[in-house]
């Protein structure tokens, strides 16, 4: 593993995309880099917003050269259109991120929070806090959904050094191979 690298944070989302968190990584340090959101509410086409989704994470791929990026996996909800649109702004981050060939890892919101607090549901002002604390931050952002990106970030960097930290892709190639859809034998004859 590198001796300094540098760590993308993301939690997707289409009215705010919940913050990007960006770290640096010197040895087994942690320092902050950047927190910020992406505030989509003034856009109604969602295909829009999925595009400036995609053109943001991409221009802080090429600002900061992130090493790694570490995204929030959508959580199950009862609401299928809100998964939906969920879904699809992962899929444009995770979309930015392979094109640039860089491994990406998510993680469930429960695995953040007990990795930044011990507890898996902890409350947002929980987790923004111990970020505070951990990060040294003087202050913490008005809208705590921009920290949620940060999680991302640091939960990576503390289940890095295991083996099986979640689902991990280093490229197109990889992701095709991991979620291709097993071919039957049936489609095989024809």
């Amino acid at each position: 593993m590198k001796q300094e690298r540098i760590i993308l944070g993301i939690d997707p989302g289409t009215t705010i995309m919940g913050g990007f968190g960006l770290i640096k990584v010197v040895g087994k340090k942690m320092e902050f880099l950047q927190l910020n959101e992406l505030d989509l509410k003034k856009y109604s086409d969602h295909y829009l917003k999925l595009k400036l989704i995609f053109e943001r994470t991409i221009e802080l791929i090429e600002t900061h050269n992130p090493d790694e990026i570490a995204i929030e996996a959508p959580f199950f909800g009862k609401n299928v259109q809100s998964m939906l649109k969920l879904g699809r702004a992962q899929g444009v981050a995770m979309a930015a991120g392979l094109s640039r060939e860089i491994p990406i890892t998510e993680y469930l919101p429960k695995k953040i929070k007990m990795a930044i607090t011990g507890n898996g549901n902890a409350s947002k002002e929980q987790v923004a806090k111990m970020l505070q604390s951990v990060l040294g931050l003087k202050t913490l952002p008005k809208n705590l959904d921009s920290t949620d990106g940060l999680a991302a970030a640091v939960c990576h960097f503390y289940n890095s050094s295991r083996v099986e930290v979640g689902k991990s892709y280093t490229g197109w190639d990889a992701f095709v191979k991991q979620n291709a859809t097993r071919v039957t034998k049936r489609t095989l004859k024809k």
